[in-house]
């Protein structure tokens, strides 16, 4: 390793003081529903005993710990990229301690808006919001989606053979890690994933679409940007899920699912179909509400319930507030498109590179890009194939920055006969 000025010493020394403040704390896996709440509610419904779940959290009290994150930012300076970086990052954990603590309460909701932002936020370059992306997608699948055209054929796979199909990719892949992929009984989505293992619902049917997902959004960037980031040597915070980089990291998994051809119109669908849900707890709808809400947009009672539940973590189930967490899939996938296409049009394709080294936002790559030359920062060990092939990456930018120029309003049906 390179010897550090003075200056970067201190900010590594911050860096490994909020990594052992924050490393054992939990977001989602706190606010999550236990499977028996799905049984119980499900079982409820179909005998039309309709009634909201019954839900308890725990307690905390993170005031000690806030202490500590305060006084990094104190000490962070936030002109230098770098402090900048870290007092950004201790901040979003402080506002993530207090919407633990605030669990079950309206009071979560102010902090869950404050981290990840709700439903009618703009999108970054353009003067539409979320919920216009989302009523796009959700009219476009309503459209097409049913066309017996795009019937594909049925391809199921089980929890345990989906297991072992993943498990075989991903030791091919990480060859200087190890990622356990396991079939979790208790998992309620479909399948969630950390730095060093994947898990997969029990008793669950995965298409081929579902393997795709979970392979380029859970495995080649979740848990890869989570090793990546371990790997570096002085900003260790790097490896860590602060949620300040939520919209960045679901973006950015959500693109690869998108540029790999991973994607269907089902998932668009249900991503979209979220932030209206969202939207809907914020206006006053409560738990079962929602619940209707999706049953209605065609998701089955257990996705429905699943779903439902997303935009309850950790709020009251009366409505009025919602955890809005997942409106970060859509705006995030439009951001780093557009991020994407920026760093192409400008030849700085090596920042989507930079983009894997670790767990960061978007503005993140821009200031710490000189920090990578002196060796304060590393370049990632692992790189999904899709970012590998730079050529290939550059000539779907190339054709999607030409291809918007294109107004689809301004055609007439007789300028698509083509070769007349």
């Amino acid at each position: 390793m390179s010897k550090l000025t003075p200056e970067l010493e201190h900010f590594a020394a911050l860096d490994a003081e909020l990594v052992a403040a924050v490393r054992d704390i939990k977001l989602l896996s706190v606010l999550s529903w236990p499977m028996s709440v799905q049984t119980r509610f499900l079982g409820d419904w179909q005998k039309r005993r309709i009634k909201l779940p019954e839900i308890t959290y725990k307690k905390f009290d993170y005031s000690e710990r806030r202490q500590i994150l305060n006084r990094i930012i104190d000490r962070a300076d936030s002109d230098h990229p770098v402090g900048n970086y870290i007092a950004r990052t201790a901040q979003s954990w402080v506002f993530a301690t207090l919407l633990l603590e605030n669990a079950g309460t309206p009071q979560m909701g102010e902090y869950s808006i404050q981290l990840f932002g709700k439903p009618g936020d703009t999108i970054s370059g353009s003067e539409v919001h979320n919920i216009d992306a989302a009523r796009h997608f959700i009219v476009a699948a309503r459209e097409i989606m049913h066309s017996s055209q795009l019937a594909e054929p049925d391809y199921c796979l089980s929890a345990e053979t989906m297991r072992e199909e993943i498990q075989e990719e991903l030791d091919r892949f990480f060859t200087n890690h190890k990622i356990r992929v396991t079939v979790d009984e208790e998992l309620v989505a479909k399948a969630a994933a950390g730095p060093t293992r994947i898990r997969l619902r029990a008793r669950t049917s995965f298409t081929e679409y579902d393997r795709m997902q979970l392979l380029q959004h859970e495995a080649f960037v979740h848990s890869l940007t989570a090793l990546n980031g371990r790997e570096q040597p002085y900003l260790k915070s790097l490896g860590f899920n602060s949620p300040r980089i939520t919209a960045t990291q679901e973006g950015l998994a959500v693109f690869a699912e998108l540029v790999t051809g991973s994607i269907d119109l089902g998932r668009m669908n249900r991503i979209s179909q979220r932030i209206i849900g969202i939207d809907l707890a914020l206006k006053g709808a409560d738990f079962v509400d929602v619940f209707r809400f999706f049953l209605d947009e065609g998701q089955s009672e257990t996705e429905s319930f699943t779903s439902a539940m997303r935009v309850f973590r950790g709020a009251p189930l009366e409505g009025g507030t919602a955890f809005t967490k997942d409106t970060v899939y859509l705006h995030g996938l439009l951001s780093v498109h557009t991020f994407f296409r920026w760093v192409f049009k400008q030849n700085r394709l090596i920042l989507t590179r930079h983009l894997f080294a670790g767990k960061m936002t978007l503005q993140d790559v821009l200031a710490l890009e000189p920090f990578y030359e002196c060796g304060f920062l590393s370049p990632p060990l692992y790189l999904p194939a899709w970012a590998q092939r730079s050529n290939a990456l550059a000539g779907y930018l190339s054709f999607s920055l030409f291809a918007n120029k294109i107004r689809l309003d301004q055609i007439e049906r007789d300028d698509l006969r083509l070769g007349v």
